[in-house]
């Protein structure tokens, strides 16, 4: 099965010896996500939060919330779910051809600080009132573990959930064969044919992609990436082209491919090598200005020539 949802798009596969179609139920999982974690329907927990008013925190506010905060606390902030406001800054400014000021950046990083939110008696608290809060790094991937997590309680053995992008695999095909996953070649330009730059084999792990080969703006020259530094207020000026993560759940994968393209490849690979079955494949340009990969030892194993 397959739709639009989140933004995005949504594709489904599975094997089901009953033949059971589970498209309402499927909808009504993208439904409370929706309800919950999406900025964009005003009405949603989050949003709520975000103007400080009374609401009930439900479970996936709360998972998300919880998973964002373990995040940035790995990555010692270089994954931050308060950088809305320096976000929206960017985007506004992208939009406009507004400049963006240093005197601007300064004031909006006083509203970015993941140690300064909590959630106590189940509400959020947060030191400064503006302070708002963004799951979109983690939101899809937890939305394909909450898919798969529902195709396991129905006895499904073998399927392929991809929200976006963002991965969750189990089993393989009735035939005994892996699933195989493309990971797009880095686009030159963001209207770019898409391109497969290499396959994987792909079994009971997560999967996800990040990278600004699509998502930039150009203006004068420059492009400019929608990855933005917590730590500087400003988009990562690294070589680094995009950054795919395995790992045992799609909400981690999400979560580890932003903070590899915000750390970049020199200081991230170190933290996903110290990890336990997490594997990551950077593309990159090398100092020639030529497309380059790197992939750690278990990704390795798994590319598909």
């Amino acid at each position: 099965m397959q739709g639009l949802a989140q933004g995005s798009y949504y594709a489904i596969t599975y094997y089901d010896e009953q033949g059971r179609n589970f498209q309402r139920d499927i909808d009504s999982i993208f439904h409370a996500i929706d309800m919950s974690v999406n900025l964009w329907v005003d009405s949603s927990v989050i949003s709520k939060v975000n103007r400080n008013e009374e609401v009930v925190l439900d479970q996936i506010f709360i998972d998300n919330f919880n998973i964002a905060q373990q995040a940035a606390q790995l990555s010692d902030g270089y994954f931050d779910p308060t950088i809305s406001p320096i976000v929206a800054a960017w985007g506004f400014s992208y939009k406009h051809g507004d400049s963006i000021t240093p005197q601007l950046i300064d004031s909006l990083k006083l509203l970015v600080d993941y140690r300064k939110v909590r959630i106590e008696e189940g509400k959020v608290v947060k030191e400064n009132p503006a302070m708002t809060l963004d799951f979109n790094a983690v939101a899809q991937g937890y939305t394909s573990d909450m898919i798969a997590a529902f195709l396991d309680s129905r006895g499904i053995k073998n399927y392929l959930v991809d929200t976006g992008g963002e991965i969750m695999a189990k089993g393989g095909k009735p035939n005994g064969q892996t699933w195989i996953v493309g990971i797009e070649k880095p686009a030159e330009s963001m209207n770019s044919e898409q391109v497969v730059q290499t396959r994987l084999a792909l079994r009971d792990k997560g999967l996800v992609t990040s990278g600004s080969t699509r998502k930039y703006v150009e203006r004068d020259g420059k492009r400019y990436s929608h990855c933005i530094n917590p730590h500087t207020g400003y988009p990562v000026e690294h070589q680094v082209l995009s950054v795919t993560v395995l790992a045992e759940t799609s909400v981690w994968a999400d979560a580890l491919a932003s903070i590899c393209m915000v750390m970049g490849m020199e200081q991230s690979l170190p933290l996903i090598e110290g990890m336990d079955d997490v594997e990551a494949y950077y593309i990159f340009v090398n100092e020639k200005g030529e497309l380059e990969t790197f992939a750690t030892e278990g990704f390795r194993k798994l590319i598909v020539e």
